[in-house]
């Protein structure tokens, strides 16, 4: 019989994504931050830190400590402290799910599995934290958030990074599915592309084509059906990630994953999609707050308005770079206001401060261009309006949206969970 409660722990927890779209949020002091909760999920541990360690790079984790609570958060480096729980000097509560968006970095290994010590991960490569607690707890059930490039990375042996991430899982006894999910294809403000991985320890059989296109959490989270191409693709994995280290994607001009796919016992199955979504969509203009609110500094004015002209439009110039060599630089416009009946660009954590730039958001309003202002950034990743503004600048507020997920795609994937499992 499946437990009333689903214990999280969330790993590079940021200013709380995960929690606000698993857990929602209820605090009678803030009732302007209310979520709903997507299902009896409840979050029993978390970290987040920032690697030069300094106090003033902490924000992120303040903002979290101050909407869930002194303490709710340890503000350590986790590769240590994962080397504290594995030697017994601190504790890690019992939990049921494990939790994180981590950082696209070089997975590779230096030794085999069969090797007496297991595998050696690349030192300062966060996914090693998240095998290692893997290895010690086994969780029933995995979400993980991760940049696209994952699935295709490194240019020099395509797939090779998730296949290693895909042997790690095997090896521990995990069933995956994945998919890229565009935020905006399912009616979300934010053009925003991430892959969702999504394991189960000790699954019982899937027939992966069922579990790819209806029966899985995801496929049931974020509708999809084949695309036109029908190019898929199947193979197996190595239980070994150094094996997947050494030969994935060896020779191959782009990677065998595509956008969606399952994984049991070593066989892949991967396919091109499309979503398939019928419901509303939600534009820039929606979420825009009323003109009165915007302070000064956030408009556009005077001669900044040339320089903003200048790196939004098409280019195609001689320069000269530092070592003497010339070459023509070329680039096309984006577009200048960004449109306010569309979903939004994606959100960078340059996106803050009051210099022109090519990539930050710039929106018409009452007759007048100006930046996006925090209040907005927290919407289009659909946390609460206001939720970063804790003492934060409008700088490191803006910085903490283009780290943070769009907190309803875990939320209809928590939905999806919480029903299968008979969860109220």
């Amino acid at each position: 019989m499946e437990q009333s409660t689903i214990r999280v722990a969330e790993l590079f927890a940021g200013v709380g994504g995960f929690r606000l779209g698993l857990e929602g949020y209820h605090n009678p002091e803030h009732p302007e931050f209310d979520m709903p909760a997507a299902g009896p999920f409840r979050t029993v541990w978390a970290d987040n830190w920032e690697p030069d360690g300094r106090a003033s790079k902490q924000f992120a984790w303040r903002c979290y400590e101050h909407r869930f609570g002194v303490g709710s958060c340890v503000n350590e480096d986790i590769a240590v402290v994962v080397d504290q729980i594995r030697n017994g000097e601190r504790e890690l509560p019992e939990f049921d799910m494990l939790v994180g968006g981590f950082p696209c970095q070089d997975y590779s290994v230096a030794k085999p599995a069969s090797m007496a010590s297991g595998i050696d991960g690349k030192k300062g490569v966060l996914w090693w934290s998240i095998n290692s607690i893997l290895e010690m707890r086994h969780p029933k059930r995995v979400l993980l958030e991760n940049v696209d490039r994952l699935l295709k990375s490194p240019t020099a042996q395509r797939g090779r990074d998730f296949a290693i991430i895909l042997s790690c899982l095997y090896r521990l006894g995990y069933s995956v599915e994945w998919r890229v999910i565009n935020a905006a294809d399912y009616g979300m403000p934010q053009r925003r592309r991430r892959v969702y991985i999504y394991a189960e320890h000790d699954a019982p059989t899937w027939n992966l084509h069922e579990r790819l296109f209806r029966t899985g959490v995801e496929a049931r989270a974020f509708p999809i059906k084949m695309d036109s191409r029908n190019d898929g693709e199947s193979f197996n994995i190595s239980s070994d990630p150094y094996e997947s280290t050494q030969n994935f994607g060896r020779g191959d001009k782009v990677s065998r994953f595509r956008e969606a796919g399952v994984m049991q016992n070593g066989r892949v199955m991967t396919y091109r999609v499309e979503p398939v979504y019928d419901g509303e969509y939600r534009t820039i203009g929606d979420i825009l707050v009323p003109a009165s609110e915007v302070p000064e500094e956030f408009f556009i004015t005077g001669d900044s308005l040339k320089t903003w002209e200048y790196l939004k439009g098409g280019k195609r110039e001689a320069r000269t770079a530092k070592n003497g060599h010339e070459y023509i630089y070329s680039e096309g416009p984006v577009a200048f206001p960004d449109p306010a009946d569309k979903p939004s660009r994606t959100i960078l954590t340059s996106e803050g401060g009051r210099g022109a730039s090519r990539t930050k958001h710039v929106v018409m309003q009452d007759g007048r261009l100006r930046r996006l202002v925090p209040d907005e950034l927290d919407q289009l990743q659909c946390f609460p309006k206001g939720w970063t503004n804790d003492g934060m600048t409008d700088g490191h507020r803006a910085f903490c949206m283009g780290n943070a997920l769009v907190t309803e795609i875990p939320h209809r994937i928590g939905r999806v969970i919480a029903s299968r499992y008979g969860m109220k």
